[in-house]
């Protein structure tokens, strides 16, 4: 009877720690898809809901209406920026109608917070993603040479070096290596592309923050 190599099979025919990395990397390889596969979700959305708001905020209503329709705390990430400083613009006035002193940087600093925190919520997980593709790799092999050992304990057993022996238990090793790697390789991919992404909507925050308080600052002088 030839013997079964089914990944199924051989994952049932691997040994007890062979088996516990194998169970690992297959669930560190679900996690990591359910991530990057909500990242996107995440990213996309926070791309509409700045572009929705910078035309809002470009067409010309004013500030003070716009942020008493939006209230302070909006739902959106640009909306929450733009309420920051629109909070703390209101309370730098007097009641006189004067500016206390050092308003332009605390209005500054109140929008880096906002900023840092939508940052935050941006690149939570993907530190999951590197934490895979940089270990998953050697969890597999850890499960390789285990599964190796244990094929040549077999051999020494039978005194036998037959392939129809030595076989099985190869390939039980090297299923180890390949869930690694299947766990990794997305893993290291994805991490990449969507760090940059991250990268490129916080410029775009960075940006949008930097061309409101020009607007601020022009009110503030004059």
């Amino acid at each position: 009877m030839e013997p079964d190599f089914s990944i199924l099979a051989l994952f049932l025919r691997a040994s007890f720690i062979v088996q516990c990395v194998m169970v690992i990397l297959l669930l560190a390889s679900i996690q990591a898809w359910a991530i990057i596969i909500q990242k996107f979700y995440v990213y996309a959305s926070a791309r509409r809901k700045v572009s929705g708001f910078e035309s809002t905020f470009w067409s010309g209503e004013p500030l003070d209406e716009l942020f008493e329709r939006l209230g302070p705390e909006p739902e959106g990430p640009s909306e929450r920026i733009f309420a920051a400083g629109m909070l703390e613009w209101q309370r730098s006035h007097k009641s006189d109608g004067n500016t206390i002193r050092g308003a332009q940087a605390r209005i500054d600093r109140s929008m880096d917070v906002v900023i840092a925190k939508e940052a935050e919520r941006l690149n939570k997980g993907l530190s999951f993603l590197a934490t895979v593709g940089s270990t998953a790799p050697f969890v597999g092999l850890f499960g390789t040479v285990w599964g190796i050992m244990r094929a040549f304990v077999e051999i020494a057993q039978q005194q036998s070096t037959n392939l129809a022996v030595v076989a099985p238990g190869i390939a039980e090793a090297l299923l180890a290596t390949g869930l690694g790697l299947l766990a990794a390789i997305p893993a290291v991919i994805f991490y990449n592309k969507l760090s940059a992404d991250s990268d490129r909507i916080v410029a775009g925050y960075e940006s949008f923050a930097d061309e409101f308080a020009t607007l601020l600052s022009r009110q503030l002088d004059s």
